[in-house]
């Protein structure tokens, strides 16, 4: 029997372009695993009132009822060994509430059992809003609908404008941003991470040093973090160099 890792993004094509670029230089299907690409085609809050309904939920049987996914359909929940969902903060949204995404961190905390849940600040384009001035310092409003589409590909580098033609490259070099940004958000140091630092620590500091205080979000994309989850602290220097 087949085993898959199954990936699920909040929409069907701007997060479905990220990962099958990303898989030209990671995440091998020869070497890594056999990976689904799948659409929850909602906001994380959306999920939360599913979760709300359903205190044992899993996302597995709900992602099969939906049209965009069909190709699911003959696969069963104990062919999936690991689930990784990829979802924007959207802090505009209607339902939006740092709490709930907290309770959701807390319980999509395990990719080979509920899923392991990522959240990109604000949204999804964070990743390739890297520009030449001091990244870290970056940060943009929390709770409004700011336009972050347009923002993103105005302010970052033509190289990294589509996500369809990312070079390997620019890979390392967003990686290696990112990375350095999230150890920047959770240790003030800027310097390449030598410890994973889970989702739910992330949205912590998040809310204490952005958030709470100024009503901002520190640019963050999930991807780089990702990839230096799932290979380890000791393929930083591949991933960034």
């Amino acid at each position: 029997m087949v085993n898959y890792i199954l990936f699920v993004f909040e929409g069907q094509v701007t997060e479905h372009d990220i990962m099958k670029n990303m898989q030209n230089y990671y995440l091998n299907s020869k070497t890594d695993g056999v990976y689904l690409l799948s659409s929850n085609c909602g906001d994380i809050y959306s999920l939360y009132g599913k979760l709300q309904d359903d205190s044992d939920l899993d996302i597995f049987p709900l992602l099969k009822k939906k049209q965009a996914n069909s190709h699911l359909k003959d696969i069963k929940r104990n062919q999936i060994s690991e689930i990784y969902l990829f979802f924007d903060y959207d802090g505009h949204a209607p339902a939006a509430t740092d709490d709930k995404l907290l309770e959701l961190l807390k319980h999509f905390c395990d990719e080979t059992d509920n899923g392991k849940l990522y959240i990109s600040y604000p949204m999804v384009e964070s990743l390739k809003h890297v520009t030449d001035d001091d990244f870290n310092s970056l940060t943009v409003k929390a709770k409004e609908n700011i336009g972050y589409k347009k923002i993103a590909s105005e302010q970052c580098k033509r190289e990294n404008i589509s996500f369809k033609k990312l070079t390997h490259d620019s890979w390392k070099s967003l990686n290696l941003a990112h990375l350095k940004k999230m150890n920047h958000l959770v240790n003030d140091k800027n310097e390449v991470p030598t410890s994973i630092y889970e989702q739910f620590t992330i949205l912590k500091n998040q809310i204490e040093k952005h958030i709470a205080p100024n009503n901002e979000v520190a640019v963050l994309s999930s991807y780089p973090i990702f990839l230096f989850d799932y290979y380890g602290v000791e393929a930083i220097e591949e991933l960034t160099s």
